[in-house]
């Protein structure tokens, strides 16, 4: 329940301003070529679990 709340609101956040639409097609640019290199490796697991501890670290640092 909580996530779909969540959704909801960052979906009207992107659909209302501009900055926010341009911001979220930049993260899914960069999720896609995350997605593609993940896809490329022969372990995906293993390869999934450090992009997820990257992108942990990179908002626990900011």
């Amino acid at each position: 329940m909580l996530f779909r709340q969540l959704a909801r609101h960052l979906v009207q956040k992107v659909a209302s301003d501009p900055v926010a639409r341009e911001r979220a097609a930049r993260m899914a640019v960069g999720v896609a070529k995350q997605a593609q290199q993940i896809a490329g490796k022969p372990d995906r697991a293993y390869a999934a679990g450090k992009a997820v501890r990257r992108a942990l670290n990179k908002l626990n640092n900011s």
